[in-house]
Formats: C-alpha cells, structure tokens, sequence
C-alpha cells in the first residue's frame, strides 16, 4: 500500500542519482563540459568521501548523499551490461568475422606489451613480479564504457579501438584465471579453466541457436502488441539471460550482452530495441560513473599528489606509446594511431575487477590495491580530456603530412580550369558533381586534411591549402580561371577573400556561399558578382511545402514567396549599395569548345 512507503536508503540514493541526471548534468551540458566528468564528480561530491563523510555532523546531508557505494553498484555493472547491448547491436557477426584479424592480432599486441612493459616499470619501483604482473594486466585494459561512446565503432579510430577493446573483453576470463594459479598454494581456490572454456563454449553457441530460432519470433509477438512496455520488456529479457548464462559458467556477463547485442542485430527489430533501450543505457552508465567518483578519496589524493600524478602520467604515457606503435604496425596512419593511442591510454572499469582478483589472491597488498583504484578513477576522469587532446593531436599530425605532401607534389597544371572552388566541404562537392555533369573542368582547395585526403583517394583535383593565405591563391593562379566559388561557412573570411581577390581580378566572376541576406549585402560590397544566402531559398522552399501540405493554395502560396523574394532582394540591394536588385542566376558558364 502506498501508506506504507517510508523514507529509505533507496529512495534517497534514487534522489541524488536523478537529481544528478535532470540538474547538475544539463547544467555542465551548458558550460560544455561532457556528462562523464560531470557524473563522476557528483559522486565525488556525494560519496562517502565527500559530503557523506558529514552526515554524522549534519544529518540532514543524508538525503543528498550516498552514504553506502555497495548498494548502487548492481546498478552501475548492469550499466556496464548495456552498454555491451548496445555495441553489439551496432555491429554485426559479418563485420566481426571482417574484424577478426584487428581482434586477434592487434588486441593481444596491444594488451601483453603495454602489461609487459607496465609490470617492468612496477617491478623496478619495488612491486613484486608477480605482483607487478596482476598490476600490469590490470592497468593495461582500456575502458570499453567510455571510449567507444567517444569514439564510435564507424570510423578509422573507433574501428581500432573496438577491435582492441573486444580483445581486452574476451581475454578478462583468462586473467582472472591466471592471477588465481599464481596465487600462493591454498591462498584461493583456482578454478577450473578447461571446465570453464568447454562450458563457456557449449553456452554460447546454444545462445546462437536459441537467438536465430527465437528472437524473430519473440520480438515479432512483442511488435504485434504495440506496446511499448512489452517491447522493453522482451529486450530486456534477452540481455539478462544472455548475462546470467553467461556468468553462470564463469564467462563474464558483459560477454553474453554482447552476445544478445549481435543476435537482436541480425534480426528486423534492432532499430527499435536501440531506441528503447538508450535511456536505461546512459542513465545506467551514469550511476557506473557516479560509483567511480565515490572511489576517489580526496584526502589521499592530497598527501599522496606527486605519486599519484606520476602514476597516472606513466600508465597514459606507457599505454599511448605501445598503443599507437601497434597500430603502425598495423598499418593504420600517424594520425590515427596517435588518437587512438591517447584515446585509449587510461586505465579501465574491469581494472578494478583485476585490481580485486589480484587482491583476493593475495599477489598485492590491501593498501597497494588503493592506491591503484584512486589512479584508474583518475584516470576514468580524465578520460574525455585525453579524447580531445588526442583529436587536437591526430588533427595536428594530418595538418603536417598535407604541407609535407603539397609541397612534395608538384601543381598540376590549370590552365584549363573553368571553376577554382574554394572549400570542399558538403555544399563544395555538390559544385563540384554539378559542373562534372555539365562538363565544366574544376580544382578546389581545402583546409582540412580528412577532406583532401578522401578526395584525393577518389581521383578528385583537390589541393591542401590554408584558404586565406595569398600564397595559396597566387598558386591556383585565377587568371587562367573563369569563375570563382566560395562555399565555406566562414562569414569574415569570406568577405575578406572576396575584397582581396577583386582588387586583383576585377573581371573575375565570383560567387560566394552567404549566411544570411546581410552577409548577402556585405559581401556584394566588397566586390562578389553572385551572393547566395543559403537561410533565404532553403527557408522559403520549407515555407511553400508546409503551406501546401496545410492545404493553401497553390497560386497564393506562390505569390508570397514571390513577395518575400522580392522583400529580402531589395533588403540586400539596400544594404549591399546596389544600383539594381540581385540577380537569381548569374551569366552562364558553357563547357570549352575542343
């Protein structure tokens, strides 16, 4: 009955979880700062080593604080089980048997030489070798909860990283059972990993079967209902049947959502179980995060700063090297080995399951152990921090082998060039497909590296250039060129382009990509034959369809788009100081007799 509901540890931790998701989370959203760092320091500022270290002085702190991590941390692991979900419904057994050699060849590279070279560095420091081997395997792992929600599973980074982190999932087990035979004799009891291994496998490949017979069908009933609580429900289920099977044989559970994540995704329904089951994911994640910041003891921090730091720094150092190296090796480029080796530099959340394996076999000391879970929570912390810095990097790196290799080629010759377009983003390559198809020649210049590089791979004239120097546009010499386009969304240095270049070429047709009719207006001032404010046609357009489909008629709809056409041209011939409104089309550009 609901008389009898009374105030509970419960209902007070589920008070400061979802007052840290609807408040204090939007509130480091707007400041820009990513929600990962924001959970983690709420539980910082709500764990016991925080504000729950007052209660007993100010009982009314207790319904603001979590007092007791232990009773959230189902949460957060079922958290961490969701988010596997979620990855394996992005993927696919295909692109898994594509990946295969990625996950058994770079994963086990990665792992064994970042923990060799970790347990040698704890092993001069004074920690046992077999204490500096349970450290360095637990170090070496790399956090599958906060890396592949930055860096996605599509890209050249994300593909790397996932390939490695997958390894680290499927090697846990073997860890686990390795720290425990080298446990001192009658220490633990080791268990069995040929019994496992066999069960494991006869678990998961009836997995397979009961998911390709079942699924389908489970989810088609659920469909049928149209409810949504139904759907929730069976997807759910999946995942904690797949996780206790898992677990049960001694496998590790994030292994069984993975695996329910692959089956739901081969299936027609995996768009909508993605859907529904977000929410949980981020909101489970949160609460993992939170348990992360109540692990970090702020006085600890304080007296023990310089070797926490160091510990920290060598961890990331040690880990971004080898990480990066491999995928050299690999064959992946400067850039992308370098982001992804800082991207995967910190310690993981399964460090602190090996951090408590290793304890429990007695391979290194109480206090040892706490120290080392303060450096992973740090390391979680800064997790996004090392993400940017290795974008920042990766960036920096594709910036220098552009220069290099612009100026190791030669310029192509362009004296027959009809259009030099400046930028290649979306709106340059449409141009760019436009005048193929009418047979106009063109060469275009971008700033970025990424996109030079893809064009470049398709056969496309594109150069690597800083835009705004006068070097860079002395080279595509314009005087053998019969029009210019601008497309990059960059209003000052538009205008700025357009003044310079018509002080030079005063015949020279330019037209240029505008915000709005007053970027229109300024630019037609510093010289732009055309000016095309993109917000005008895209914005009267979607003013027309939705009048249509509202039912108005045609004829007066027209009418007023006519109007408000001729509203914004004599706008921009106002504040362009134009003797005549601005002309729709410009004179045309015909394909070059041969």
């Amino acid at each position: 009955m609901a008389g009898s509901i009374v105030p509970s540890t419960a209902l007070s931790d589920a008070l400061v979880i979802l007052g840290a998701a609807g408040i204090v989370i939007p509130a480091f959203a707007r400041v820009r700062i990513t929600p990962i760092i924001g959970f983690i320091l709420v539980g910082l500022a709500v764990g016991p080593y925080g504000l729950g270290a007052m209660v007993p002085q100010h009982p009314w702190l207790y319904h603001i604080t979590i007092t007791d991590p232990h009773a959230i941390e189902p949460f957060a692991e079922f958290g961490i089980v969701l988010l596997l979900f979620e990855i394996g419904l992005e993927l696919s057994f295909g692109r898994l048997w594509a990946m295969r050699r990625l996950v058994f060849g770079l994963g086990p590279m990665e792992l064994l030489v970042s923990a060799g070279l970790l347990a040698i560095a704890l092993r001069t420091s004074g920690e046992s070798t077999v204490g500096g081997l349970g450290l360095g395997l637990a170090l070496a792992l790399s956090s599958t909860a906060l890396v592949l929600p930055i860096s996605g599973t599509q890209g050249a980074v994300g593909r790397g990283a996932l390939a490695m982190l997958l390894f680290e999932d499927i090697a846990l087990v073997p860890i686990i059972f390795l720290l425990g035979a080298l446990a001192p004799a009658g220490s633990v009891d080791a268990p069995d990993i040929v019994t496992t291994l066999w069960q494991g496998a006869l678990v998961v490949a009836v997995l397979l079967i009961a998911g390709k017979l079942l699924l389908p069908r489970l989810f088609a009933q659920a469909a049928g209902t149209k409810s949504p609580e139904l759907f929730l429900a069976a997807s759910l289920l999946v995942v904690i049947v797949s996780s206790l099977a898992t677990g049960a044989v001694g496998l590790s559970p994030i292994m069984g959502a993975l695996l329910a994540g692959l089956l739901i995704a081969e299936t027609a329904y995996h768009g909508e179980v993605e859907a529904i089951t977000k929410p949980f994911k981020g909101l489970a994640l949160g609460v993992f995060l939170i348990t992360v910041g109540m692990g970090i003891d702020l006085r600890q921090v304080w007296a023990q700063g310089w070797q926490l730091a160091l510990a920290v720094a060598g961890v990331v150092l040690i880990k971004t090297v080898v990480t990066a190296i491999a995928l050299r090796i690999v064959g992946r480029d400067r850039a992308t080995a370098l982001q992804t080796g800082i991207l995967m530099a910190s310690p993981s959340e399964t460090t602190l399951i090996v951090l408590t394996a290793a304890t429990q076999a007695r391979l290194i000391a109480a206090d040892t152990a706490q120290f080392w879970q303060i450096v992973t929570a740090i390391g979680l912390t800064i997790t996004p921090l090392l993400a940017k810095l290795g974008e920042l990097s990766g960036r920096r790196v594709e910036r220098s082998e552009a220069r290099s290799g612009a100026a190791a080629e030669p310029p192509a010759p362009i004296a027959h060039t009809d259009v030099v377009i400046l930028g290649f983003g979306r709106v340059g390559r449409l141009i760019g497909d436009m005048l193929k198809v009418h047979g106009l020649s063109f060469r275009a210049i971008d700033s970025d590296p990424v996109i030079v590089r893809a064009a470049r791979a398709e056969g496309l004239p594109v150069l690597f250039g800083n835009i705004d120097s006068p070097a860079t546009l002395d080279r595509l010499d314009l005087t053998n060129t019969r029009a210019l386009v601008l497309t990059m969304d960059e209003p000052v240095l538009a205008v700025r382009i357009v003044k310079r270049l018509r002080a030079a070429l005063p015949d020279l047709l330019m037209i240029a990509r505008a915000r709005d009719a007053s970027h229109a207006a300024e630019l037609y001032r510093a010289g732009a034959s055309h000016a095309v404010p993109e917000t005008l046609e895209s914005s009267l357009q979607l003013s027309e369809a939705v009048l249509v489909d509202l039912g108005t008629a045609m004829g007066p709809v027209i009418a007023s788009i006519h109007e408000k056409r001729d509203e914004l041209r004599r706008q921009i011939m106002a504040e362009g100081e134009l003797d005549s409104p601005p002309r729709l089309k410009t004179r045309r550009l015909r394909p070059r007799e041969v």
